[in-house]
């Protein structure tokens, strides 16, 4: 930027250089899927493992419990990714043919649609008008801006369902995997010691690095993160225990 765009103050020209920042694309599918699912695979993994555990059975019995639970969750979070997924893109996409179809049956009611919300944005009348005249000579950016500022809609943005729903399945399954390792090569208190100090190095890893990708601190979301594995494990490790007493 220029230095007379900041009143020829040079000092103002760096400053403001040097404070340029870019923004991530927090709204792909994919990437939440992913941090959503290794959580949710930690969580949901590790409180099943240790609920069967706490019932004393053999680590056989783990081990199915485990692969079952990791199995079951991936596919479910999958389906239920994609199916979420296709439905708000059929949604968006009928929302958008609307929005087509008006512009080519009533551009004039369309163009002053988008005057009046240029006005309420702050525009005098005739800048709103002049602005919208200039967006609707182009069809697909006269659509682009309809769906930006009446259904808040990017239609370059709607992400496919397909990559978040393999996301989650291998999220899931990676996050998933960490609580059973071990019993694949332990027993008994051992494998569950151990499978909960892995639990905890992975947990922590997973808070700090959400820490770094919304900016907040890393011991309190690392902390965040092992405060509710912990809890949900240790609720149903002390349900597995209250019943595999019970039932011996």
């Amino acid at each position: 930027m220029s230095e007379t765009t900041h009143g020829g103050d040079p000092v103002a020209a760096e400053l403001h250089a040097s404070t340029e920042h870019h923004h991530r694309n927090v709204q792909g599918g994919a990437a939440r899927a992913a941090v959503f699912g290794a959580s949710d695979g930690l969580v949901t993994n590790v409180s099943l493992i240790l609920g069967v555990a706490g019932a004393q059975p053999g680590a056989s019995y783990v081990r199915l419990a485990g692969l079952a639970g990791l199995l079951a969750g991936a596919f479910s979070m999958a389906a239920g990714e994609y199916v979420s997924m296709s439905a708000q893109r059929e949604l968006l996409h009928r929302e958008l043919e609307i929005e087509r179809r008006a512009l080519r049956l009533d551009p004039e009611a369309e163009l002053e649609e988008l005057a009046q919300v240029y006005q309420r944005r702050g525009l005098t009348p005739d800048a709103a008008a002049s602005l919208a005249r200039v967006m609707m000579r182009t069809p697909e950016l006269a659509l682009e801006t309809h769906a930006r500022e009446e259904i808040g809609v990017d239609p370059s943005a709607i992400s496919s369902p397909y990559p978040a729903a393999a996301s989650s399945f291998v999220s899931f399954a990676v996050g998933a995997v960490v609580p059973l390792v071990p019993w694949f090569f332990l027993a008994g208190g051992a494998a569950t010691f151990t499978s909960i100090g892995l639990v905890v190095v992975a947990t922590t890893v997973i808070g700090i690095l959400l820490a770094q990708a919304t900016g907040r601190s890393a011991w309190r979301s690392a902390l965040r993160q092992l405060a509710v594995s912990m809890l949900a494990a240790g609720v149903t490790y002390l349900v597995g225990r209250l019943v595999g007493v019970g039932v011996h």
